[in-house]
């Protein structure tokens, strides 16, 4: 069959969380006219072999529909595929658009340029003190000098950098884990704190950089070192660098965002390919 003829798909894929190529985390990003077959948003996400495909269209108030998906899953918040869907609709679909508004299945998300960063407006999510399990110790190699958790990630606190960055996971122990996340994290040197993201279950080993986790990690460091302002880093094997506010009741969080590289998904031309 001749792809010319297929129906196509627009995908940009964006290094988000970095304002150099090839850092941060990569998403696929397809703005579309109309919602697709979650099926085969699924299928796209598994082709494309990255952290987070997202898939977003028109709503009727001007602003966009948004999902997620990692090669296995869909889930409900993805910060740095927001953040390089923003860019993708203010770059190309709408270029000069500085503020992006999203709908999710669960809420209302705003993403707002400023300067060369663009910033996430996000829940802010609650932790509580859990305990650690053989199979947490056993999955980071280590004892943590903390563990907490909120509704979807175990969040494990370390002396310092120089931890987070030694740990070699593993990833069978830490997909025991009912969490879809761990995240390790400890005070930073030139930064206000580091971390980095697993999540084996999601059919992510490691995250290069997770924005959606800094909804809990911002707030607690907020909290223990005593400012609303803090700057992060994903100590990941690509990096990322991250900006925060804490709020009361939201958590701002500003990056960069680089684009790789444009192109076409070109899907069969069968019926109900695209619906």
């Amino acid at each position: 069959m001749n792809p010319s003829s297929a129906p196509a798909i627009a995908l940009y894929q964006v290094d988000a969380f970095t304002q150099t190529l090839f850092g941060g985390n990569a998403a696929a990003v397809c703005p579309l006219t109309r919602p697709l077959p979650p099926a085969l948003c699924q299928a796209i996400a598994q082709e494309n072999q990255l952290s987070e495909t997202v898939f977003l269209w028109p709503d009727d108030s001007g602003g966009y529909h948004i999902r997620w998906f990692t090669p296995t899953c869909e889930v409900d918040l993805c910060g740095h595929a927001t953040l390089a869907a923003a860019y993708v609709v203010g770059t190309f679909v709408t270029p000069g658009c500085g503020v992006v508004r999203f709908r999710s299945r669960q809420e209302s998300l705003t993403v707002r340029q400023q300067g060369d960063l663009w910033e996430l407006d996000f829940p802010r999510w609650p932790l509580t003190p859990a305990t650690p399990t053989a199979a947490l110790m056993a999955g980071l190699g280590l004892v943590p000098q903390e563990v907490w958790r909120n509704h979807r990630d175990i969040v494990a606190v370390v002396a310092d950098a120089a931890q987070v960055q030694a740990i070699q996971p593993d990833y069978p122990q830490l997909a025991q884990l009912d969490s879809l996340g761990v995240v390790v994290t400890a005070p930073g040197q030139d930064v206000d704190f580091v971390s980095r993201f697993f999540a084996p279950r999601m059919g992510i080993p490691e995250d290069p950089v997770t924005g959606s986790a800094h909804c809990a990690l911002a707030p607690y460091w907020a909290q223990r070192l005593g400012k609303t302002g803090l700057h992060a880093r994903q100590l990941s094997a690509r990096g990322g660098e991250l900006w925060c506010t804490v709020t009361p009741a939201r958590v701002f969080i500003r990056g960069g965002a680089v684009c790789y590289l444009t192109g076409q998904i070109h899907l069969q031309a069968t019926p109900g390919a695209i619906a």
